[in-house]
């Protein structure tokens, strides 16, 4: 999801644009080995940081709605410092072409099982942002065989879980608001079609008007999982306490004991002062707190404690 906001005097202006914008400051100089999968008939573009015969188990990044690989970079860049990370562009974005049919999480998710695929990667943990972090769900949802870790930013198992403002927002999207910024040159730079933006821009409308709600399938997810957000995001952070307890989160037995033995089974991650798009700004925070859980740290004693 795209929050939008109006600005006095001009026409809607994605926050987006924002996001992308920071993000490729932080863009890597070179490329990584990039790589193509066939996902039924669609050539799906990935990037692989690190050597993926290393032993370790891989990170796969799934990104934003209107960003690609390179705009995580903030992210990819500071994990692939201590495992192989496999950055993404998922279909119609980045160098990813569009496919028949509409873009839904479901396709999303299938995509990323055949990149790991291609890359012939058993199973990986799995890191997504936003419209990423949802097609993450449903990875875990669909291929739970091929995900080891589950780690969600930015993203929700309804889609009424969002605040109604920011469907609202959504809704009034149209391709002339990125006229201009950086996501639409990222596009053009990027895209096998530059002309089919307008075409995006309407099937990502659709997936953000679309209903859903997954909370069954998440109380049956076997994965560790985090939820990362923002307490100003766009959806409130009761979602993302509802969501950690959905995974056994918060269990009143381990909160009685004072401290934890073992790594839990879910961690969250609520970043203060932090907005959908000030997430993006928290990559330094982010990885530090997430790379405890990817590695199945069980969180410290206060020394002299006891």
């Amino acid at each position: 999801m795209v929050p939008i906001a109006a600005k006095p005097g001009r026409p809607l202006l994605s926050a987006a644009a924002a996001i992308v914008g920071l993000a490729l400051l932080a863009a890597p100089a070179t490329r990584a080995q990039a790589e193509v999968a066939d996902s039924k008939g669609l050539a799906v573009h990935y990037d692989v940081h690190g050597d993926l015969r290393s032993g370790g188990t891989p990170l796969l990044v799934l990104h934003g709605a209107y960003m690609s690989a390179d705009a995580m970079a903030p992210f990819v860049e500071r994990f692939a410092r201590t495992r192989p990370v496999i950055a993404v562009d998922l279909r119609g974005h980045g160098r990813t072409g569009d496919a028949d049919g509409p873009i839904t999480y479901e396709a999303m998710a299938d995509d990323a099982a055949a990149v790991l695929d291609a890359a012939g990667v058993r199973q990986a943990d799995v890191f997504g942002y936003s419209m990423g972090g949802s097609a993450a769900f449903q990875m875990a949802i669909r291929h739970p065989e091929k995900v080891a870790k589950l780690v969600s930013v930015s993203a929700g198992t309804r889609l009424d879980s969002a605040y109604p403002e920011v469907l609202a927002g959504i809704a009034q999207i149209t391709p002339e608001v990125f006229d201009g910024s950086p996501i639409r040159r990222e596009y053009d730079r990027l895209a096998p079609r530059p002309q089919d933006f307008p075409i995006l821009v309407e099937k990502l409308k659709v997936l953000d008007a679309t209903p859903f709600d997954w909370n069954a399938e998440m109380r049956a997810l076997g994965h560790k999982t985090m939820i990362v957000m923002g307490d100003y995001d766009i959806m409130g952070p009761e979602h993302a306490v509802e969501m950690f307890r959905m995974r056994g989160g918060g269990a009143p037995e381990l909160a009685a004991r004072g401290f934890l033995t073992e790594p839990p089974l879910a961690r969250l991650l609520v970043l203060p002062g932090t907005s959908h798009i000030g997430v993006m700004a928290e990559a330094e925070t982010i990885v530090t707190l997430v790379t405890p859980f990817l590695d199945d740290v069980t969180p410290p004693m206060p020394p002299g404690f006891f």
